[in-house]
């Protein structure tokens, strides 16, 4: 792999700058593409396959989706990589229907 995913503590030490511009944007929908996006957001580790395809609310009143990072899908094969980008269309779709739904 040519990059690494960030530690635990990177994450954390970050998440503040992720804090202040959801602060300034106020997104009424956030998607995390992976672990490491959604621990950002949340502050905990959370397992990818347990929380996408339902939202989790957020304390600034925002809903936070959870799909599996792209590159997660490039390093698959075969049947794998098929299925997981079935669910990970299914999520997209899921978290675009949403927003519409927020937005409209």
């Amino acid at each position: 792999r040519l990059h690494q995913s960030p530690g635990a503590k990177e994450i954390d030490t970050c998440r503040w700058w992720l804090d202040a511009e959801r602060a300034i944007v106020q997104p009424r929908l956030v998607l995390a593409l992976g672990a490491s996006a959604a621990r950002g957001v949340l502050g905990r580790t959370v397992s990818i396959s347990k929380a996408r395809g339902t939202p989790l609310a957020l304390d600034d009143g925002s809903e936070l989706w959870i799909t599996a990072h792209p590159s997660y899908l490039l390093r698959l094969e075969g049947a794998a990589r098929e299925e997981q980008a079935r669910l990970f269309a299914a999520d997209l779709a899921a978290a675009r229907e949403r927003l519409g739904e927020l937005t409209g």
